[in-house]
């Protein structure tokens, strides 16, 4: 018995050390507590979260819309992992013209291969040019087999950045391009639009009728009026098509635009009140982007005229005096 007490009383720490692990426990459960009130959310907002989620998640999964994932495997490697660089680089090719299911993984993939097939195709120039430079033309024997380490690491750094950011200079290009084809023929397209509605003709038959006659004059407004026009005959609702094409275009007017048409159906409204306000607010915008260009004009010109007139002015003024003094001195 004597020695079962001795084997326990081994084992069962002492009271000092109960009262310190007692101490370090509370602390660690206080910590914990306060770190868990500090980061809880507010019940009701995780709720309101959720039910958004679940009602995003029901329209990316409607009809022709294509379903952004998160990239998996091997595309990890070449698309943008961040969702919000994801979604902007969809945005500018969907604003480009160049949207679909798979543009963001193929525009990814160009990138990357001028990336790397630029920098290739150059050390492919310099060792043929100071290898087998006979059969090469001169020109390019004498630009690349004089190239020192220093210029041939300059030259690829900057293949390799022209070969992964030309790619998206080139789609800004085409988005900014895309978009002033649209601010130069929307106001022209909504005014057919608006005769059509006022010569009998629904909304969705004036759109298409619009769309048909703008192929040859405007592709690119013809081509959203009709792709608009073909997801609502397959079953997509009107305000969810209207809403994509004015993402797609990207400009604050098509927005408007659409808000007017949704909220005329929404509440039963004339269709050709409504197109003849918002058309004539269209035509007011034009005017006063028209008269803005015009005041910054004289403002940009101020610039070039000192530039270019500033130089002659000083040489016709300074330049007899300077002569007389320097024919002064060089007789003295």
């Amino acid at each position: 018995m004597e020695y079962v007490q001795t084997l326990l009383s081994a084992f069962v720490p002492n009271s000092d050390l109960l009262i310190v692990a007692g101490a370090a426990l509370g602390s660690l459960l206080l910590v914990y507590g306060l770190a868990s009130a500090a980061t809880a959310g507010n019940p009701a907002a995780d709720r309101l979260a959720a039910s958004d989620r679940r009602r995003q998640a029901r329209i990316d999964q409607g009809i022709l819309k294509p379903i952004s994932a998160d990239p998996k495997g091997l595309m990890k490697t070449f698309v943008p992992t961040n969702e919000k660089e994801r979604n902007n680089l969809q945005r500018k090719l969907n604003q480009a013209g160049q949207g679909g299911p798979n543009s963001l993984l193929r525009f990814s993939l160009k990138r990357i291969l001028l990336a790397l097939l630029l920098p290739c195709l150059f050390l492919a120039l310099v060792g043929a040019s100071r290898e087998f430079p006979q059969y090469l033309p001169q020109a390019v024997v004498e630009r690349f087999a004089g190239l020192s380490k220093m210029g041939v690491f300059k030259h690829l750094a900057f293949l390799i950045g022209a070969g992964y950011f030309g790619p998206l200079y080139a789609l800004n290009a085409k988005v900014s391009a895309r978009k002033q084809r649209f601010t130069e023929g929307f106001p022209n397209a909504l005014d057919l639009l608006q005769i059509s509605v006022e010569a009998g003709l629904g909304f969705d038959a004036a759109m298409t009728r619009v769309g048909n006659e703008l192929t040859r004059v405007s592709p690119d407004i013809a081509y959203e009026f009709l792709a608009v026009q073909h997801e609502v005959q397959a079953g997509r609702s009107r305000a969810a098509a209207l809403s994509d094409m004015a993402d797609r275009i990207g400009l604050d007017f098509v927005h408007s635009f659409v808000n007017v048409v949704r909220q005329s159906m929404q509440f039963g409204t004339s269709m050709t009140d409504a197109l003849n306000v918002y058309s004539e607010e269209l035509r007011n915008y034009r005017e006063l982007a028209a008269q803005e260009k015009a005041n910054k004009l004289p403002v940009k010109m101020s610039g070039v005229l000192a530039s270019l007139m500033l130089p002659a002015l000083l040489l016709i003024v300074l330049g007899p005096v300077v002569i007389r003094y320097a024919n002064y001195f060089a007789a003295n």
